[in-house]
């Protein structure tokens, strides 16, 4: 598999364990041995693992947390680290994300994720795959 394929199957991975808000398998996606970071939309940045587990456990115990779908994830590689740029399309609308990697002996681990919305709606290449909420 090449370094981009295995960076966008750990992004794909990152949107599944979102999706199916299952927190074991996010927490497996979070490097353990480098500092992460997460932003949220319209949250304060959170520093360290801990505060970032939190944050996935306080957003997928939140019955109403939205639907989500990546869209036109873009992979660019630097080494030992990798970013995903990519939309994430939810109910209220559509965010810009981007996922950065680090390589260990684990695979590609998340180290940062970054979600803002958007202005305006993009014009996706693909058409829009039917939506539906994981209960």
């Amino acid at each position: 598999m090449s370094q981009e394929a295995a960076v966008l199957f750990a992004n794909e991975a990152f949107y599944l364990a979102f999706a199916l808000k299952d927190i074991k398998g996010m927490d497996e996606l979070w490097s353990r041995h480098l500092p992460v970071t997460c932003v949220h939309p319209g949250w304060q940045p959170l520093f360290g693992r801990d505060a970032v587990m939190d944050s996935w456990v306080g957003i997928f115990g939140n019955p109403g947390s939205p639907a989500i779908e990546c869209r036109q994830p873009r992979v660019f590689l630097y080494g030992d680290f990798a970013q995903v740029c990519c939309y994430e399309v939810i109910e209220e609308g559509t965010l810009v994300a981007c996922n950065l990697f680090a390589h260990d002996a684990r695979g590609w681990k998340l180290v940062h994720h970054q979600a803002s919305p958007v202005a305006e709606k993009p014009q996706f290449d693909e058409p829009t795959p039917p939506r539906r909420r994981l209960q």
